[in-house]
């Protein structure tokens, strides 16, 4: 339990005593909670490497960051047949990382996925990784088709701010990759960042500018196709969310990521994987829910900044496809 302690004293000590109580708040109000309707969404960590280290990565991914392991097509295999003895009817499956191609196992990972009857996301940059890869993407896109869907992340519809999130190197091979998915007729959606002091419909404007100059067929208006991604600011003090926040702040907690997914990860050094609550929070131990997918069906505290930041006031989701 000391490691539980650890993580609460620091989230506590930087928060002002805040987010340190599963249970109440640092006033003594009952903390929000959020039930698991359905495991919707299962997320699958395929590991935290990275071709890129992008300078506001929500999980820290880098050609050198190993803390999430690889995952295996084994025991990804083995969390698939537990959705099924769990008669959720889960939709889809989502694929995040580090970059998933990267993980040598990917493709047969997805491919099972897909097989099972399972929708599939990929989140990718669409570099090199994933090039490597496209005479089995273009052979499942074949078996599958509109089930597979890529998510590519383009930070900003300017070049130049692209990079300065993602490196020198990284616009055009992103570019064309995306190009590539788009003319091939994946099914491929984009996420962008709202770090800049710009208005969604100016940055919206600006993706369709980018997609019209580069005949890249989608609609940057559909807020399915770009996603927006509120930022979380690391030194922006938020407030806890109590019971009341929901009424007060008219927010349904079942909207909440935790409502309806859990995310895989595999611990470097573990022995198997372990399932926690979202995929906002990998390396936190309090939000580790258990070794399998019953074991992590309990309500959720939201006892960590993030879940005020990204999911309660920023109105954020890693869903959908």
């Amino acid at each position: 339990m000391s490691h539980q302690i650890d993580a609460s004293t620091l989230i506590g000590r930087e928060f002002g005593g805040r987010f340190t109580d599963p249970a109440v708040t640092a006033d003594g109000s009952p903390r929000a909670r959020v039930d698991l309707r359905r495991i919707d969404t299962l997320w699958l960590n395929t590991g935290t490497l990275c071709n890129l280290a992008c300078t506001h990565c929500y999980i820290e991914s880098s050609p050198s960051n190993d803390r999430l392991s690889y995952l295996t097509r084994a025991e990804a295999a083995g969390y698939l047949g537990e959705l099924a003895s769990l008669g959720h009817g889960t939709r889809s499956i989502g694929f995040t990382g580090g970059e998933p191609f990267m993980n040598p196992d990917f493709m047969g990972m997805l491919e099972d996925a897909l097989a099972a009857g399972h929708e599939a996301l990929v989140l990718t940059n669409a570099m090199k990784p994933m090039y490597k890869c496209r005479h089995e993407l273009l052979a499942l896109r074949e078996r599958f088709g509109a089930r597979l869907t890529l998510r590519v992340s383009v930070d900003h519809y300017l070049p130049e701010r692209h990079r300065e999130e993602r490196g020198p190197r990284s616009w055009k091979p992103m570019l064309d990759g995306l190009r590539w998915l788009v003319a091939e007729g994946f099914r491929t959606h984009v996420a962008g960042r709202t770090l800049w002091d710009e208005s969604e419909d100016e940055l919206r404007a600006g993706f369709a500018r980018l997609f019209e100059r580069e005949s890249i067929a989608l609609d940057a208006h559909d807020p399915q196709t770009l996603i927006l991604f509120p930022e979380m600011d690391e030194a922006a003090q938020v407030p806890e969310i109590t019971d009341a926040c929901w009424k007060l702040l008219g927010v349904d907690p079942a909207q909440m990521m935790c409502a309806s997914s859990r995310m895989v990860v595999k611990r470097r050094g573990a022995a198997r994987p372990a399932v926690v609550a979202c995929t906002l929070l990998p390396y936190d131990p309090r939000f580790e829910l258990g070794i399998t997918l019953a074991e992590a069906l309990a309500p959720v505290p939201l006892n960590h900044p993030h879940c005020a930041r990204f999911c309660v006031l920023g109105g954020g989701s890693c869903g959908g496809g």
